[in-house]
């Protein structure tokens, strides 16, 4: 006989909501004490374990995650209606969210990956596009449509693609801004990604970005694979689109010339995304990829967490595990930015949770963010770095950048990260070329509905199945994907859209 499924989880002793497993209708029994939902409620949303008073704090994860705006009573569906996150203390507490951690030994070493003469090691082998400009955007495109869209390729089997860095900036920005100076920092970052072998670097002509300016900024001179021109300079589309395109033809022997050895995974840099989250997400795959991170780190690699807004509310966890006083320092001095940029755009943090989060249970930031945070694991944090700085340290790191996950990846993808695991509840399709990105499901639902573009499912831990199990399948996946193997966004030919620079400074 098949045993009943459980009605509710409570995460931790201290907390006065759990989260309904299952669709609840009114006079549901939920616990063994004989608790009853009073209202029907969806899957993934939270439940009063017992009365909690207006003003009291609400807690889960074993943090506040809020205060009650009216008197909840035990049972209750506890959400946006009467809950409020805009009150809580952000500096206070530091107790630890506890996340099982595991550092195996008999897992692997080593990955089959591109050794590039820098030192750096590639996970895939690209050659780039990059628009200096917007209006070089089209031709770039072209170019890489030439290659990806017919057998031009097909004779070099080890490039994976060419691909097209576009974006919407370049111009009419003061030159010598801090606009310009991010735009170029991130431009230059993906150019030189571990995972790109060559580079073909066209601008318009009269923009403020120019190519040679930007180049000679970063200490970067011409080569046989990294080629720059206007398209003023080189008479106009057509001849542009034909120039770069033997520019690319004459590079690819070169390119393809590069083959995979077996290099140590300490090398491996992995971005630690999650976007279209839900309750089930500081549940399930963020703890479990925080559990591969922590493999990866001990093994000698890098994990990098960003998303500065969404960790706000669970900062101070993450501050308490920094490696010295200046790197906490430096990632509350973010924090304080961020309320200060928000508060000047008219804006306010406290509204980061989506509509689909908020359809999936999640009613304050401060509840997203303690179970984002779950995915950087328990290794302590090495160093804080700015949207698309270089990533130097080894170990957990954090960059800063916004939650919008094209513009989070962007600057991950610029500061060096060349592998991605991307968490995901609601379901998030992307891809962001050139680094491979892995989809892990926070719930069955999802991921068979979802099946063409979800590459894990970590819905499984509800049912059974331990987050320490699941972190070292993962980070299996991880070495078998850095490795070569195709994620589903690779085969569903996703990744060409989602290069969006972080804007900042006034546009003229």
């Amino acid at each position: 006989m098949k045993a009943e499924q459980k009605k509710i989880l409570r995460i931790s002793d201290n907390d006065n909501v759990g989260v309904a497993l299952v669709a609840l209708e009114v006079g549901d029994v939920l616990t063994s004490d004989g608790l009853q939902a009073n209202q029907k409620t969806m899957r993934g949303h939270k439940i009063a374990l017992h009365d909690i008073a207006e003003g009291e704090l609400v807690h889960k994860y074993a943090q506040a995650i809020g205060v009650a705006k009216e008197a909840i009573k035990a049972g209750d569906h506890v959400h946006t209606h009467n809950l409020s996150g805009d009150v809580l203390d952000r500096r206070g507490g530091s107790d630890k969210i506890e996340i099982s951690t595991l550092s195996d030994n008999d897992l692997p070493d080593s990955f089959a990956g591109y050794a590039r003469a820098n030192g750096a090691v590639g996970t895939r082998n690209y050659v780039a596009l990059l628009s200096t400009v917007n209006c070089s955007a089209t031709v770039c495109r072209a170019v890489a449509d030439h290659f990806n869209k017919s057998d031009a390729l097909d004779k070099y089997p080890n490039v994976d693609g060419v691909v097209a860095f576009v974006h919407g900036l370049g111009c009419a920005v003061d030159p010598d801004g801090f606009g310009i100076d991010l735009l170029q920092r991130t431009l230059v970052g993906a150019a030189f990604n571990p995972n790109v072998a060559a580079t073909v670097i066209i601008g318009l002509g009269c923009e403020t970005n120019q190519a040679a300016f930007m180049l000679r900024r970063h200490g970067i001179t011409e080569t046989d694979t990294l080629k720059s021109f206007s398209i003023q300079e080189a008479g106009g589309t057509v001849k542009s689109i034909e120039r770069a395109i033997r520019f690319i033809e004459d590079m690819l022997p070169e390119v393809n010339a590069l083959t995979r050895t077996q290099q140590p995974v300490s090398a491996l840099r992995l971005a630690l995304q999650c976007g279209g989250s839900d309750s089930y997400s500081g549940l399930t795959a963020n703890p479990a990829l925080g559990v591969a991170a922590d493999i990866l780190i001990a093994k000698g690699g890098t994990a990098i967490l960003s998303e500065t807004p969404e960790i706000y509310g669970a900062e101070h966890l993450l501050a308490a595990r920094a490696a010295s006083p200046d790197i906490a320092q430096k990632l509350m001095g973010l924090i304080d930015w961020w309320l200060d940029y928000t508060a000047k755009s008219g804006a306010s943090i406290e509204n980061n949770p989506s509509y689909g989060n908020k359809m999936g249970g999640l009613t304050t930031i401060a509840e997203k963010s303690l179970g984002a945070l779950a995915k950087s694991g328990q290794s302590p944090l090495k160093a804080v770095y700015n949207y698309g700085e270089p990533v130097t340290e080894r170990g957990l790191v954090f960059v800063d950048t916004p939650g919008y996950d094209p513009i989070c990846s962007t600057g991950q993808i610029a500061s060096g990260a060349t592998i991605m695991c991307f968490t995901t509840g609601r379901g998030s399709v992307s891809g962001f070329k050139p680094v491979p990105t892995m989809k892990l499901s926070t719930n069955t639902q999802m991921f068979d509905r979802m099946r063409d573009d979800m590459d894990f499912n970590c819905g499984t831990i509800i049912t059974g199945d331990t987050l320490e199990e699941l972190g070292r399948q993962i980070f299996l996946q991880i070495v078998e994907t850095a490795s070569g193997k195709e994620t589903q966004s690779e085969r569903n030919g996703f990744g060409d859209n989602e290069f969006v620079p972080w804007q900042l400074g006034a546009i003229l």
